[in-house]
């Protein structure tokens, strides 16, 4: 587990929780709002390990019984609210796993605290539930709600707590812990970074997953080859790549950033800000093959086709469209 020393970015946030841990001023309800993969299980978790941590000095301190406890996620005093259905958190599960247990006083920390992932997955009677909680809470309690959509909580719980949204990561800081904690060379932590938009959740996902790499292989594979593929492979590729709608997003991604290289470098003839600069021979060519309409038309084409495919149109017709636009030049 780490400590807020180790947290890329949210500096703000990361001030107020450590400022609030120091001087004893705790909230007993806080939102921490912003897309997945933001960091809102990584800080909510540090604040809470924080709260509970045993040393006089800096907390956490990583090494007390506590943060141990905390660290291997078997804590008694920290409960993270789960649920079965997709989608939604019923009021029994908030009852049984918080209402109600909120009762018992710590077995362990000073606090009682409870996560509560996805909360805006939580349904109205579910949401009354647990505001009267926040409304009356023992002296002990803190609630972290996590959410996406902060807005699809009642405006009497947003009232109640303190609110902390967590604004996207800067590129570089992204980047920068990539290559030093996971080890990800340069250039491929140039690809990770750009499909994170500001994610470190999502850099980390496309850093460490092998599905990820094999995709992104594929599509660059398929990029350099598009234009010279006959009719019979051409329609092999719009098969595989219709098959899964998630997928056909990811896809989209990167077509919009290889793309995006190629008119950057016909532009400017610098690869310092491409994304596939590993691949500049195949974009310097392409470069010299469109021109600025083409590739301006192409983008314009990705784009509707991820509309196309969100409408329920067949991606197998999206992506020909699409395909048939790469195919075309000058």
């Amino acid at each position: 587990m780490t400590g807020f020393q180790n947290i890329i970015g949210h500096e703000d946030v990361v001030q107020h929780l450590e400022n609030a841990v120091k001087t004893g001023k705790i909230s007993h309800a806080y939102i921490f709002s912003g897309e997945d993969g933001a960091g809102k299980k990584t800080l909510a978790y540090t604040f809470a390990m924080a709260l509970q941590c045993l040393s006089e000095n800096e907390k956490p301190c990583q090494v007390c019984e506590s943060c141990r406890r905390a660290a291997g996620r078997n804590h008694p005093d920290i409960v993270t609210v789960t649920h079965e259905k997709p989608g939604t958190i019923s009021v029994e599960e908030v009852r049984s796993q918080l209402v109600n247990d909120v009762e018992i006083r710590p077995y362990y920390g000073p606090f009682k605290i409870y996560l509560v992932p996805d909360a805006q997955m939580m349904t109205q009677q579910a949401q009354n539930a647990i505001l009267k909680t926040i409304e009356e809470p023992p002296e002990y309690a803190v609630i972290l709600l996590l959410t996406s959509n902060a807005d699809a909580l009642l405006p009497t719980i947003r009232s109640r707590c303190v609110r902390l949204d967590l604004k996207v990561v800067e590129d570089s800081l992204i980047k920068e812990y990539l290559m030093k904690n996971l080890h990800v060379p340069d250039y491929k932590a140039d690809i990770d970074v750009s499909y994170a938009h500001g994610s470190i959740g999502r850099a980390e996902q496309a850093a460490t997953s092998e599905e990820f790499a094999m995709m992104t292989e594929n599509a660059l594979k398929f990029l350099k080859t598009v234009r010279r593929m006959d009719m019979e492979k051409l329609l092999e590729a719009e098969k595989e790549l219709s098959a899964d709608k998630i997928q056909i997003e990811e896809y989209l991604n990167i077509f919009q950033f290889w793309f995006r290289d190629v008119l950057m470098f016909k532009a400017t003839r610098e690869a310092d800000k491409c994304v596939f600069k590993h691949e500049l021979n195949d974009i310097r060519e392409q470069a010299k093959e469109y021109s600025y309409e083409n590739l301006e038309q192409i983008l314009e084409s990705i784009e509707r086709t991820r509309v196309r495919i969100r409408a329920n149109v067949s991606p197998e017709l999206a992506l020909d469209l699409l395909f048939r636009k790469i195919r075309e030049t000058d």
